[in-house]
């Protein structure tokens, strides 16, 4: 693996253990938001860890066991809304333990893969192209959109 992939494999980790941290968090902290009428930090959590479920299965472990990946665009605003409901109805620990375990599983699999495997472009059910160093891009900026704003809002707060 190349240092590039290496280091965004690492940054792509920060995530878990931002989560590991969430996790001594008191329930009622969980069922905060960040302000009136926005996502609960259970809802954000139980959000992104859905989406790294979703690429999970779809794409990282078809590519690990050679098969076809059946990524295909879905409705970000219905998917967010399940991902809202899920949370809504999932225990902290649940959350917690599977938000840790996909974004692994992810990691553990990219790093399993060859070069080649790497940096081949592959096509989704949709005829999208999905490639793994350009995922990952995407992803830690999505880490870093949800985690800078729950870090200040947490610190802020006294709870981090």
């Amino acid at each position: 693996m190349n240092k590039e992939m290496g280091q965004l494999l690492q940054t792509f980790e920060e995530w878990t253990l931002f989560v590991k941290t969430l996790s001594r968090l008191e329930e009622k902290v969980w069922n905060s938001s960040l302000e009136k009428g926005k996502w609960t930090i259970k809802s954000i959590v139980s959000h992104m860890m859905l989406w790294d479920r979703y690429f999970y299965k779809e794409a990282i472990e078809k590519i690990a066991l050679n098969q076809p990946i059946t990524l295909k665009h879905v409705d970000f605003d219905e998917f967010n809304r399940k991902a809202v409901e899920y949370g809504n109805r999932t225990e902290v620990s649940e959350i917690v333990d599977k938000a840790i375990t996909y974004r692994h599983k992810i990691m553990n699999d990219i790093r399993g893969l060859s070069e080649e495997q790497i940096q081949l472009k592959y096509k989704g059910l949709d005829g999208n192209l999905f490639y793994i160093p350009e995922y990952l891009e995407e992803f830690i900026w999505h880490d870093q959109h949800h985690m800078k704003p729950l870090k200040t809002y947490l610190v802020a707060e006294g709870w981090l």
